[in-house]
């Protein structure tokens, strides 16, 4: 009988990158977020993990909001449906040009990202959360190990229900990332609209508080999708389309 990795029992690190993504979910949920599903070469998986997650693992507990998005034009599907405070989950390999972007992209819309799939790894923080199996195939729509990963991130997520007082952000919790000299944190930003007219050096960015106008005389010219690291008001530097987070 052929044996999958799942089989042999998942390796201490992933069981505990598994364990800490559905404490997220759990956490994102509980806060009101929506899950969007992407699955670029392999539609079926985002319909499952959709399907998966609206319905409750026991019967009584709470359905999750889940959606898949399919079709053409996936970025600009996600860019218009994740709020701040939401998920997007991929299921795809590491080379995908869509799911690259939306990962890139996703800080700037204050969306939580988690990327499933196997083959070679993505580079590293290119997710959130990254779960991944070193040989399986996630162009696979309907059976293999990645539709068990992601069956049992589902179960999981519902399972830290189970301990709600782990859910509530703790009153006065500190983030790390704000400067100690004029508290303020870089963020990633997003262009929507650029520099006009008498605007010239202020353009419209989306970033994870939402849209705001910020100074772009350091990086101008500047375009629609391009993406910033916005300090204080100020975009302060340009982010390469295909580096890193």
């Amino acid at each position: 009988m052929t044996t999958t990795p799942l089989d042999r029992g998942l390796s201490a690190d992933s069981a505990q990158d598994l364990a800490a993504t559905a404490f997220t979910l759990a956490k994102r949920f509980a806060a009101g977020a929506t899950m969007w599903a992407i699955a670029p070469g392999a539609e079926p998986h985002a319909q499952h993990i959709a399907v998966e997650f609206v319905h409750p693992v026991i019967m009584g507990t709470r359905a999750l909001p889940a959606v898949a998005l399919t079709g053409p034009e996936l970025v600009d599907l996600v860019r218009v449906s994740a709020q701040p405070g939401d998920v997007v989950v991929a299921v795809s390999g590491a080379d995908d040009p869509d799911v690259r972007s939306v990962m890139r992209r996703a800080p700037a819309w204050g969306a939580t990202t988690v990327w499933i799939g196997g083959g070679p790894r993505p580079a590293d923080g290119a997710a959130d959360h990254v779960l991944w199996l070193d040989d399986a195939d996630p162009r696979a729509p309907a059976t293999g190990d990645v539709v068990l990963l992601y069956h049992l991130l589902w179960e999981l997520t519902h399972v830290c229900f189970e301990h709600s007082g782990l859910l509530t952000p703790e009153a006065g919790a500190a983030d790390e990332t704000v400067c100690v000299t004029c508290s303020d944190e870089g963020r990633l930003g997003e262009v929507v609209e650029a520099s006009a007219g008498e605007a010239q050096g202020v353009a419209r960015v989306r970033t994870a508080c939402g849209v705001e106008d910020v100074v772009t005389t350091l990086v101008d010219p500047v375009a629609p999708g391009d993406l910033l690291l916005v300090h204080a008001g100020m975009a302060i530097s340009r982010l390469d389309s295909e580096a890193g987070r």
